[in-house]
């Protein structure tokens, strides 16, 4: 009976899995579309209201590593490229925090820096969770990262910095949780 439960757990767990990334790729989509398009309005300069979205968008990132990690741990898998992530933007959150008061450059700095480690996290995570279908989206995506954030540190060095390409990053990431998303639907339609 034990081993009965167990694997009828096993099995519920890792229809789960997938079920809960397409929700939380659907709502980060969601998220960066609205994030982008906010963060596009308010590029303009550096302000209290760009300064909170700039926040904002680490932290969202950190809750969102936090449900994927949850998910995971249920279905028994280990997850500790998930807890990199978690750490990173915690780290990116108080980084911004101190540059926002600094100027632009300070924060595309650390913004690139983010985007360097989090987007070979982001690969590194897509490339672990191949077997679920969809992650090609993903390990794009976190090389794309890894690339816009060294231009995000050359920007910095730049006459006229801006956060505008900020928003088109994020925009950018967004769609590709969008495509995996879906692809992960796909994947569960022909596992059904």
């Amino acid at each position: 009976m034990d081993t009965l439960t167990t694997a009828t757990a096993t099995a519920t767990a890792s229809v789960g899995v997938p079920a809960t990334l397409r929700k939380l790729y659907f709502l980060r989509f969601a998220f960066a579309a609205v994030w982008a398009g906010l963060m596009f309005a308010t590029a303009g300069t550096l302000d209290p209201l760009s300064g909170t979205l700039l926040l904002i968008y680490p932290l969202f990132d950190v809750a969102a590593a936090v449900v994927d990690v949850r998910s995971a741990r249920a279905s028994g898998r280990t997850t500790p490229v998930l807890y990199a992530n978690i750490a990173i933007s915690s780290l990116a959150v108080v980084g911004l925090a101190v540059a926002a008061t600094s100027g632009i450059p300070a924060v595309l700095r650390i913004w690139g820096a983010w985007a360097v480690v989090s987007g070979l996290v982001q690969l590194l995570a897509g490339a672990a969770r191949r077997q679920l279908g969809g992650q090609w989206a993903m390990i794009i995506s976190g090389a794309i990262s890894t690339v816009a954030g060294a231009s995000f540190f050359a920007q910095a060095a730049s006459d006229d910095p801006a956060l505008a390409n900020l928003a088109g990053y994020a925009f950018l990431g967004g769609v590709f949780f969008l495509i995996s998303a879906f692809r992960l639907n796909r994947a569960a339609r022909r596992n059904a």
